[in-house]
C-alpha cells in the first residue's frame, strides 16, 4: 500500500488540484470499480459504463483546477457520474425517436417537417458534442472535418506533428462514437461528414 492510500479524500483532492499524479491515480484506483458497477447498472453496457467512468476522470484532471470539490469527493464523482449517464440516456431517447421517425418515413412517408425536426434536434445534438471536446481536440477536428484540411496541412497551421493532429482526431471520433451512441455516430459519419 503506497503513502497516497493512508490519505484521505479531502487530503488527496487537494494534493490533485496542485497536480499531483499520484493522489490522482490513488483516487482512480480509490473509485473506479464502484463507479463503474454504478454506471453499469444504469447503462446495461459494460463498454459504455467503462467509458463513461474513465471520460470522468479524465475531465477530473483536465480540469482539477476549477473543481472544488468541497468536503465529499465521492459525491462530487457520484454526482458528475450520474450527470453523464443522464445525458447519455438523453441522446439515446433522442437517437431512437431519430430511428424510429426514419422507418416511420420509409413505412408511410411521414412528413418532411417532422423529419426535418428530428435532424434538426440531432445535428444539434452532434454540434454540442462536437464544442465539448477539449479545444486543442476541437480545433483539429474541425479542421480535419468542416474544412477539410489534410493533416499535414493542420500540423503546419497549428505548428503540430502530423501524428499529434492523427492522435487528436482519433481521439475525438472515439469520445464521439462513445457521447453520439453507434446509430447518430454512424449517420454524424455518413450525412453531416461526408
Amino acid at each position: 500500500m503506497s503513502l497516497y492510500g493512508n490519505f484521505s479524500d479531502d487530503e488527496l483532492s487537494e494534493l490533485v488540484i496542485q497536480g499531483d499524479r499520484k493522489a490522482y491515480t490513488e483516487i482512480y484506483d480509490r473509485y473506479k470499480g464502484v463507479l463503474h458497477l454504478h454506471a453499469y447498472k444504469k447503462l446495461g453496457d459494460f463498454e459504455a459504463a467503462k467509458d463513461v467512468v474513465q471520460e470522468l476522470f479524465v475531465v477530473f484532471w483536465e480540469k482539477k483546477a476549477n473543481i472544488h470539490v468541497a468536503t465529499n469527493l465521492s459525491g462530487y464523482l457520484y454526482t458528475t457520474l450520474r450527470n453523464r449517464i443522464f445525458n447519455i440516456i438523453a441522446h439515446k431517447e433522442v437517437e431512437s425517436k431519430y430511428l424510429n421517425s426514419i422507418a416511420d418515413f420509409f413505412k408511410k412517408g411521414t412528413s418532411i417537417t417532422d423529419h426535418l425536426l428530428r435532424e434538426k434536434e440531432l445535428r444539434t445534438i452532434i454540434e454540442n458534442e462536437i464544442e465539448n471536446l477539449p479545444p486543442k481536440m476541437r480545433e483539429v477536428f474541425k479542421l480535419s472535418r468542416k474544412e477539410n484540411l489534410s493533416h499535414k496541412e493542420i500540423s503546419e497551421i497549428l505548428n503540430i506533428s502530423e501524428a499529434t493532429v492523427k492522435n487528436h482526431i482519433k481521439a475525438a471520433l472515439k469520445t464521439l462514437k462513445v457521447k453520439l451512441g453507434l446509430s447518430v455516430f454512424l449517420v454524424f459519419l455518413f450525412c453531416y461528414w461526408s
